[in-house]
């Protein structure tokens, strides 16, 4: 049996499908896995142990349509159900499934406040899509790997980190996702611990202004690495402070401890750090604690963001307390001390 599972980005989504693959193919190893997604998210599954072969959507459509038709595929995982999804669908003519995206039970909690979505991770109901298959989500979480050839070392990162550090994403897709470079300032000052402050190409600025305070302590490496190469230094932290952005889903993937700090977004809607069978109620995890402004009556105001506060105040990010993001990093630093034999 031969499938193609498809989710053309961006980076937390894809990482969120993980599950979905592994699963599939452990527990049915006699299908054929292909995965369709767009050129520039190829590294995060490039890889996979679990993935047969891998296809790239580019500019156009058409040509990986044409290519896809060759395949002859049995069934097609719809795990991003978009317009480009549909026409793929409809071209390659086979059965598929589609996860629920519940755009209805989003728009209510978006636009009314009402609680509708499920409590559970959008892992969970990615995995539904496989169900008719008899495959079942095994709990072990998300996955991420490397190539073993192309490996961060300590040549890439200062000295002064070398013993360990706090990674910081502070990047976001949209600005009411991020936490405020003045925030992040206090944090970083405020916290015992030297910081990697990451993120792509569109953070370095935001990067330099707060690793400014202090260069030796802070190391700005937003823009420097590649998506690989930034999972890798997630990997080597001790503990990630991060906004609602892909690098939290990487964190989770390694079993990092998790500060997530929340903006317009809201963890209810399933994208949540998660580590295995674990849902919102039981706050995700041990390893994960969600900084969340719930007593505003405009929380959550998108299911995506915007590129400024639609009220002009900005308090469910600037009412976040950066002294609470500090002791709960304290705590997971203790946690996760190296061992020492005697």
């Amino acid at each position: 049996m031969k499938i193609l599972v498809i989710r053309f980005s961006s980076i937390g989504d894809i990482v969120l499908t993980t599950p979905v693959i592994r699963c599939l193919k452990q527990q049915r190893p006699d299908i054929q896995i292909h995965y369709l997604t767009k050129a520039a998210y190829g590294p995060l599954l490039m890889n996979s142990p679990y993935i047969d072969k891998l296809h790239y959507l580019y500019d156009d459509l058409k040509p990986v349509t044409e290519e896809l038709k060759q395949e002859k595929f049995d069934l097609v995982i719809d795990l991003h159900k978009n317009t480009r999804t549909m026409r793929v669908k409809k071209a390659l003519g086979v059965k598929s499934n589609s996860f629920d995206k519940l755009n209805i039970q989003k728009w209510l909690l978006v636009n009314f406040k009402i609680a509708a979505m499920p409590d559970k991770s959008i892992v969970e109901r990615y995995m539904e899509t496989v169900r008719d298959l008899g495959v079942k989500n095994d709990g072990k979480g998300l996955d991420y790997f490397f190539d073993d050839l192309k490996r961060i070392s300590n040549k890439d990162i200062p000295m002064s980190h070398w013993g360990g550090y706090v990674g910081c994403v502070i990047g976001g897709s949209y600005a009411t996702k991020k936490l405020p470079v003045e925030h992040w300032k206090q944090f970083c000052a405020t916290v015992p611990y030297p910081v990697m402050l990451l993120g792509g190409p569109e953070d370095v600025s935001a990067g330099g202004d707060i690793a400014l305070q202090d260069p030796i302590k802070i190391y700005n490496s937003c823009g420097k690495f590649s998506i690989n190469e930034s999972a890798e230094l997630v990997k080597i932290a001790r503990v990630a402070v991060s906004n609602d952005t892909g690098l939290m889903h990487v964190a989770a993937a390694f079993q990092k401890p998790i500060i997530s700090l929340w903006g317009n977004t809201s963890p209810e809607m399933g994208m949540f750090p998660y580590y295995g069978f674990n849902n919102l109620n039981e706050r995700v995890s041990p390893l994960s604690v969600i900084m969340e402004n719930k007593g505003l009556s405009c929380h959550p105001c998108s299911k995506l963001g915007y590129n400024k506060c639609p009220k002009g105040h900005f308090k469910c990010m600037k009412d976040l307390d950066m002294n609470i993001a500090v002791e709960q990093v304290k705590k997971f630093w203790a946690q996760t001390a190296p061992k020492t034999t005697n």
